[in-house]
């Protein structure tokens, strides 16, 4: 017959597993962190995603974020190694921006004539398609300006140079660049840009075949 007194003894014993379980509830400031900032990361690509159609609007509050780090720059008087990798980056997006999404240099290579690029009239339409979209461009430019405009805060990136050379080597290298690139969208025959093209309004143009058809 089992002892009254070892089963009261057992009531106890349980108690303090309740309050080990309790107490590993001490990992809620992290929790509740980790829930605030997955909170604010959701808002923020909200905010993002509504930002897409807006384009005009998009890069014109760039303009306000590239004004402020150039007053920056411009009344500190300094930070020019920081500009100066910031242009190389810009630079960097912009012939990413510019080039299609597979380049016909490579697909010719390659063999795949599937990727080249409508040269008459009579080729089937196939739209440019960037290799850096136009909303990651937006994206990565803001940041960047962003994050240059938060380091002209600490004096260790403020290095002394000479700025003149500085801008003519960057001067010079986007003069190469651009002249490549646009060297390549030459021999390619391929714009990047809609403006000027032919837009289809989804209504069938009758060929010289469909003309010829006997009818019933």
């Amino acid at each position: 017959m089992m002892d009254p007194s070892s089963s009261s003894a057992a009531v106890p014993a349980a108690a303090p597993a309740v309050g080990d379980g309790g107490g590993g509830g001490g990992g809620g400031p992290a929790v509740a962190v980790s829930s605030a900032v997955a909170m604010a990361s959701r808002r923020f690509q909200h905010l993002l995603d509504r930002s897409t159609p807006h384009v005009g609007r998009r890069w014109l509050a760039f303009a306000g974020v590239a004004a402020a780090y150039a007053l920056r720059v411009w009344f500190a008087g300094g930070y020019y190694i920081v500009t100066y990798a910031l242009g190389i980056y810009i630079l960097n997006l912009l012939i990413a921006f510019l080039s299609p999404q597979v380049d016909p240099e490579v697909a010719e290579v390659l063999g795949e004539g599937g990727a080249a690029l409508p040269t008459r009239a009579s080729d089937e339409f196939r739209p440019f398609v960037r290799r850096l979209p136009e909303f990651k461009f937006w994206y990565s430019i803001v940041k960047a300006f962003c994050i240059a405009f938060v380091l002209t805060f600490f004096s260790v990136f403020d290095v002394p140079v000479f700025w003149p050379i500085l801008l003519f080597y960057w001067v010079v290298l986007f003069t190469v660049t651009m002249k490549r690139q646009i060297l390549h969208m030459i021999k390619y025959r391929y714009v990047p840009f809609s403006f000027g093209k032919q837009r289809y309004n989804g209504k069938r143009v009758a060929s010289a075949d469909d003309l010829t058809l006997p009818k019933d």
